[in-house]
């Protein structure tokens, strides 16, 4: 179980690129769609131990953009888990005061996976508990290229209206804040196209746990380290500056 940090505000912004599903099932000779299954696990319980690490908003990679590539059969069972995953946490994330929006593209989606997304993102919307984004079928690439081309459009814009561009670049609100934390789990350190505007200044930590055995311990562990780093966005202290 997760344990309650006393953070200071504001709230936490929190991205996490869940990796090491596959791989997770290959060491125990499972088929990849078994780490797949289990990393809905671990989905679930990073979204009960968000809000009592001060985490407001939790932005989860689950499917990007390139992601497309995999072999047809993996790429139909992640679809029917994301269907599976909004069918079964519908009542919950109303429950649990939790806001869940997709980001990313939805044209590529099956309609029916499209329709159930937008149900609950409206039946949610009211939700104060936690901003829960799911990232599928998402480009960051992207999103800032659509931003771009909107602004282009529109006529020149400043920095702030091309970042509001960006983030609703795909229909998403523009009020989702910065990216304070960034996590990959799986070993790898890389950011593979994830919310590069947002996370300018955010704080990465990398573990080699597999996403499936990813809990509310660790999520609590990269926060808690979090909080011990000093983040100075540039500045320098005037009192650290010697004659």
């Amino acid at each position: 179980m997760a344990a309650r940090l006393a953070l200071s505000s504001p709230p936490l912004h929190v991205a996490i690129i869940m990796d090491g599903n596959g791989r997770w099932a290959t060491a125990r000779g499972l088929p990849r769609v078994a780490g797949h299954r289990q990393g809905a696990v671990a989905v679930r319980r990073a979204v009960e131990s968000a809000p009592r690490l001060g985490i407001s908003t939790l932005t989860l990679y689950a499917f990007s953009a390139d992601n497309w590539q995999r072999p047809t059969a993996e790429v139909t069972c992640l679809m029917r888990l994301f269907d599976q995953y909004l069918r079964e946490q519908a009542r919950q994330c109303v429950e649990q005061g939790v806001r869940l929006t997709l980001v990313g593209r939805r044209d590529r989606l099956a309609p029916a996976l499209r329709l159930r997304a937008e149900t609950l993102e409206h039946e949610t919307a009211n939700g104060a508990s936690l901003h829960l984004r799911l990232a599928i079928d998402y480009s960051a690439r992207e999103a800032i290229w659509l931003a771009t081309e909107r602004l282009m459009q529109n006529g020149s814009g400043s920095r702030d209206d091309l970042s509001a561009a960006v983030r609703s670049g795909y229909g998403e609100p523009a009020d989702v804040p910065d990216v304070d934390l960034l996590i990959r789990t799986g070993g790898e350190k890389r950011l593979s196209d994830f919310l590069l505007w947002e996370s300018a200044y955010a704080e990465l930590w990398f573990t080699d746990t597999a996403w499936p055995d990813f809990t509310g311990d660790d999520l609590a562990l990269a926060v808690s380290e979090f909080t011990r780093r000093e983040r100075r966005f540039g500045k320098v202290d005037a009192s650290a500056i010697r004659s």
